[in-house]
């Protein structure tokens, strides 16, 4: 039994977005119309709503093959929660976790499933990249998919590897959140992933050359990265949240708080 100090203190306002997904999977190879997208599952339907997590205080084990990134993995978790309500502990009996195992690759599951929910992490995915699959696991998903990005960029399909172009269609996803499109978000792609012949899969309508020269990258949560999670879980400016009566056990008044957004030591990765 978890031990609030204070679950709310005041009535917000904040629009809700949650929902819930028409289907749910437990293992990878339970294809049935879900796609795996760059690094993440998720169902072939470009109105679905991602289902984000029925707790802020989310379950965590990581795989003993893991044990030589485990510090690299917390790291990860602890920036995740630093900027946004949502913290994760050790699982103990929970019956809804992340399961950190090792992979050839990154990947990730969108959005909340249930049960033991998988996190690939292959010997590529540096801390960046680690913090991006989390993100996915919280309900974020790529930001070049967002339905408003022809303003902002042009995906130049007849330069991507064939076979993968469903990472670049267009979702009609309501987790935009109305925030402003980000272009150096972590969850952008950069100008080339899945090229076939060398030449960009995505262009910028953007003169500003550092936006351009920092798209894809996954050394730093930009601050509307950690509006929209922050959003996505309602930890609105007038909420008071608070974790299990641990030895880790904090309250954060987030009207009073300021969000630190922390650079990566890894440089960015394609």
């Amino acid at each position: 039994m978890k031990n609030c100090i204070l679950h709310q203190l005041f009535a917000c306002t904040d629009k809700i977005y949650g929902s819930t997904v028409i289907k749910h999977f437990r293992s990878v190879d339970d294809f049935g119309h879900w796609w795996l997208l760059g690094s993440i599952w998720i169902k072939d339907d470009r109105s679905l709503v991602i289902r984000t997590w029925p707790t802020l205080n989310i379950a965590y084990i990581i795989s003993s093959e893991l044990a030589d990134r485990t510090n690299e993995i917390l790291k990860a978790l602890g920036i995740v929660s630093s900027i946004s309500c949502v913290a994760f502990h050790k699982r103990t009996t929970e019956d809804n976790y992340l399961n950190f195992q090792k992979s050839k690759g990154c990947a990730s599951y969108v959005g909340f499933n249930g049960g033991n929910q998988r996190v690939f992490l292959g010997p590529s995915c540096r801390m960046g990249n680690i913090v991006h699959e989390i993100f996915h696991a919280l309900g974020t998903t790529h930001e070049h998919t967002r339905k408003d990005r022809d303003k902002y960029i042009t995906v130049l399909s007849q330069n991507i590897k064939k076979g993968k172009e469903r990472n670049f269609h267009k979702k009609e996803i309501t987790n935009n959140l109305d925030h402003p499109y980000d272009l150096i978000s972590i969850m952008h792609y950069g100008r080339f992933v899945f090229s076939r012949n060398g030449l960009p899969t995505i262009v910028t309508h953007v003169k500003d050359e550092d936006k351009v020269r920092y798209m894809g990258q996954r050394f730093k949560v930009t601050k509307l990265d950690g509006k929209k999670l922050r959003t996505l879980y309602h930890c609105g400016m007038c909420s008071l949240w608070c974790r299990p009566n641990r030895s880790n056990a904090r309250v954060n008044l987030h009207c009073l708080v300021s969000f630190v957004f922390p650079s990566f030591p890894n440089k960015p990765e394609q």
